[in-house]
């Protein structure tokens, strides 16, 4: 049977999702299998995806198509970022030897918009996208230190506070009281919040926000290297956000 209406865009955009996350080339059979339906469905869908550049039919299966990168270019292009905000990631990372990130909230979601982690780097806890675990992020704690209490205790009611470590926060009034001391010192540390191995600290870059965009500049690094050279890696970082906002 062929899917029309909302139901045949759902599913084109779950094979957009499959090939996207999959470790390498998907055949048409996998998606099939993958999506729960049939072959025939999976072809007639793959037409205008691989004709608009959205996926690529390889010799091994199809692959993300050239269309992708430009899709990332216009959402950043949309979060109005300052001039010159993602080239100081690569300085960042020289000066701290950590992996560097640019984050941003809008419209009640967070998002990891770009980092200089290599794109080979599958162990990195850190990548690109949509950020699911903001609780317990210096980033994510970072952005929502500087909403309104109303949108932040929104975010939280609608993302939840899962527990990934011991460490992560899950209780609403722990999590306000943490919020307002990032607020009032400048800067949020995640110490192996998200991930017992890592620690990052993020500064949100105040200032003129359209749409209700806000920016944040984060890093992250093993806790063991962080804990030897905490205060060079504070004080990169907030000379990073320094000259993104001019």
């Amino acid at each position: 049977m062929t899917l029309t209406g909302p139901q045949s865009v759902d599913r084109a955009l779950d094979i957009v999702d499959a090939v996207a996350e999959a470790s390498g080339p998907v055949t048409a059979k996998a998606l099939a299998r993958q999506l729960g339906c049939s072959l025939s469905t999976v072809y007639h869908l793959l037409g205008p995806l691989t004709a608009r550049g959205h996926v690529v039919r390889t010799a091994r299966g199809y692959v993300p198509g050239p269309r992708i990168p430009g899709l990332h270019r216009a959402f950043r292009r949309h979060l109005h970022p300052a001039p010159g905000l993602g080239e100081l990631l690569p300085r960042l990372r020289r000066e701290t030897g950590a992996e560097a990130y640019w984050t941003a909230y809008r419209a009640g979601l967070i998002t990891v918009v770009d980092t200089t982690a290599p794109v080979t780097d599958d162990s990195h806890p850190f990548t690109p996208g949509h950020e699911t675990r903001a609780h317990a992020t210096a980033h994510g704690k970072a952005l929502l230190a500087e909403l309104p209490r109303p949108l932040r205790r929104r975010y939280l009611a609608d993302h939840g506070m899962a527990r990934f470590t011991e460490a992560t926060i899950t209780d609403a009034e722990r999590m306000e009281a943490e919020l307002v001391r990032i607020r009032h010192q400048g800067f949020a540390v995640s110490v192996g919040e998200a991930d017992p191995a890592y620690t990052c600290l993020a500064v949100a870059l105040p200032g003129p926000r359209q749409d209700g965009v806000v920016h944040a500049l984060s890093v992250s690094l093993p806790t063991r290297d962080f804990h030897r050279r905490a205060a060079a890696v504070r004080t990169a970082v907030a000379a990073a956000a320094a000259v993104a906002l001019g």
